[in-house]
């Protein structure tokens, strides 16, 4: 797969079949899509391809909250890789290109990436004032030379999948659910810093994640979870919260290992949560922490096994 971040300097040989969009966290409703476009991009003899932005089109309409995400860009194209795409757009996403009326993009689109089919989602649109929908588009479509095929919505449990909703449940703390709408489990990545100590004093020594900044951090509380390490995975207690027992500031993700000797400062890692346990709260003391970190060490051997 070819990563390309300025659409001219694409060079394509074939016709192109494309989507654009945000794809943030590429859950099963998106997946739908880029599955039905890479087997009709191969059986047509096409390039299968897609067009994203960085920043997320929200983080310039949006508060910095609101404008977290699911995935990182680089997140994107690693899953995307693993899908068989064969070329990937990134647009840095702009005021002026946010100006950009549906009719000059889609000529633009055209004219760079020979673009013989557009495949969106059913409440796509784009443009200034969201004005190329999908009706606009089949329009312009027709002048143009491209066609427009329209994915109907994908539900889970009759409820729509949508990132908006996955970020709902992930601040619950609901990872679980969240991960069934992705597919795969929510994850964390980021490299390991050094900490005070404390959970080494305890007598359960952590790594502590320091993660990709604007991604969207669950809400704290501990959790079932495990932790990639280079080629290996292993089994863990993660906390994420701000250690009330010992009163400090600012929230941390604290991940302890079962069944692991070693320092991890330094080395990327990735936190995979399955299962949300319990909600961080204060204890008494060292001694009372440290037997519920037992407990949920325990716990977290129940939900792993």
């Amino acid at each position: 797969m070819r990563v390309i971040r300025e659409l001219n300097r694409v060079q394509v040989d074939r016709d192109t079949v494309l989507t654009i969009g945000a794809f943030d966290g590429l859950h099963l409703g998106h997946q739908d899509l880029l599955r039905r476009l890479v087997r009709q991009a191969s059986q047509t003899d096409r390039l299968s391809c897609v067009l994203t932005f960085d920043p997320h089109p929200r983080a310039l309409f949006s508060s910095a909250a609101n404008a977290l995400c699911l995935t990182t860009t680089d997140d994107k194209a690693a899953i995307l890789r693993q899908w068989g795409l064969d070329l990937l757009i990134v647009l840095p996403f702009t005021p002026e290109l946010a100006r950009t009326s549906a009719r000059d993009f889609m000529q633009m689109l055209v004219s760079a990436l020979h673009m013989s089919e557009l495949w969106v989602g059913w409440d796509f649109a784009l443009g200034r004032d969201r004005e190329g929908d999908v009706r606009a588009l089949r329009a312009l479509g027709k002048s143009m030379g491209y066609a427009v095929h329209e994915i109907e919505p994908v539900l889970e449990g009759g409820v729509l999948v949508s990132s908006t909703r996955i970020r709902t449940l992930l601040a619950a703390g609901n990872v679980r659910e969240a991960g069934e709408l992705l597919g795969r489990y929510y994850a964390l990545q980021g490299r390991v810093v050094r900490g005070v100590g404390r959970g080494k004093q305890l007598g359960f020594p952590t790594a502590n994640l320091e993660p990709a900044q604007g991604c969207v951090v669950p809400a704290t509380g501990v959790y079932a979870a495990y932790v990639v390490v280079g080629n290996a995975r292993y089994r863990a207690a993660v906390n994420i919260g701000v250690r009330p027992t010992f009163d400090l500031q600012g929230r941390l993700i604290e991940a302890h290992l079962l069944d692991f000797e070693g320092d991890l400062c330094g080395q990327p890692i990735t936190i995979q949560l399955v299962e949300r346990l319990r909600e961080e709260r204060r204890f008494a003391g060292p001694d009372a922490l440290r037997a519920q970190i037992g407990r949920d060490v325990a716990r977290v051997r129940e939900v792993l096994e």
